[in-house]
């Protein structure tokens, strides 16, 4: 498309050191024939360009432009990072990097994208990457710009039981709204663990749901509101969007050769992957045992999500 900006149709892992993690799992999502939200990636030079505090230069905001003007007219935006080394098996940079949602128009595009580049050096992504023994490395940042999905239900899944190891089981974990709710801890959300042999629902629990995160018309960002209470209490998912979970479920573990965890959304046109990483921490599978909860091992192991 352009020296720093690439659709994301065209990444593949291969593209990981130049486009950060996040934007090339996208690309090898897409061409699984996965159903991802379209949209392009800034590549890292763009960010080393830029410097840490200095402006966009006038190369890059040209090549943004031109990108988000191919997706719509004044679209609304999801701007997420993706950085070198983000979502892959060895560490996923959970919660640790910035993502703005329902962003419109190229100047806050681009202002979402200086954001992802500040968080970069936020203290707790500094102290993961100490962590990790990289912290004497330069860290490198790469941007993905998707179409944003307004979806009536969001959540999780894991192609394994994270509990218990089981790869023969798939565990989903279903909120209303956007899927900030569940990846952040703040609902007790729906959970049903299906069998990926035979597709049966083998145990599902109704959480209460007692917020949702919506986009607000005429207004930027997202707003967090109460669930009516007539929908706390009801299932978000029906057999035909579980069925449809699952299909998905297995074809991105067919084509990543691994266990995944799976980031998606149920938007009134259909199911859309949002992201997938490697399940990076499973126990030593134990069959005697059976999970109290697939969603506490997810936020013990990743907390929040960027």
């Amino acid at each position: 498309m352009s020296e720093h900006v690439r659709s994301l149709a065209e990444l593949r892992h291969s593209d990981e050191a130049q486009f950060g993690g996040k934007s090339a799992g996208l690309g090898e999502l897409l061409a699984a024939g996965i159903a991802v939200p379209p949209g392009f990636a800034l590549s890292c030079s763009a960010y080393e360009l830029a410097g840490r505090d200095g402006p966009m230069p006038e190369l890059v905001r040209d090549e943004v432009a031109r990108a988000y003007a191919e997706l719509g007219d004044d679209r609304a935006v999801a701007v997420r990072s993706s950085a070198v080394g983000e979502d892959s098996a060895e560490a996923t940079f959970a919660g640790q990097q910035e993502t703005v949602l329902w962003v419109r128009g190229v100047d806050h595009v681009c202002e979402a994208i200086r954001a992802c580049w500040g968080s970069l050096y936020s203290p707790t992504a500094i102290a993961y990457r100490a962590r990790l023994g990289d912290g004497a490395r330069e860290p490198a940042m790469g941007v993905a710009v998707q179409v944003m999905v307004d979806p009536v239900v969001a959540g999780v899944l894991f192609t394994c039981n994270p509990v218990t190891g089981d790869p023969s089981m798939v565990a989903i974990n279903a909120s209303w709204g956007l899927g900030v709710s569940v990846v952040g801890g703040e609902v007790t959300p729906d959970e049903y663990l299906v069998s990926k042999v035979t597709g049966e629902v083998v145990r599902e629990r109704i959480g209460s749901k007692e917020i949702e995160y919506v986009h607000e018309p005429g207004a930027r960002g997202t707003v967090k509101r109460d669930v009516s209470t007539d929908r706390r209490a009801a299932r978000c998912l029906d057999r035909a969007a579980i069925a449809a979970l699952l299909d998905a479920a297995r074809a991105i573990e067919r084509h990543f050769g691994a266990a995944q965890d799976v980031e998606w959304a149920l938007a009134a046109d259909g199911l859309l992957v949002l992201q997938s990483r490697p399940v990076t921490a499973l126990p030593e599978r134990d069959r005697a045992s059976e999970p109290a909860s697939a969603l506490s091992l997810v936020m013990k192991t990743f907390g929040a999500r960027s």
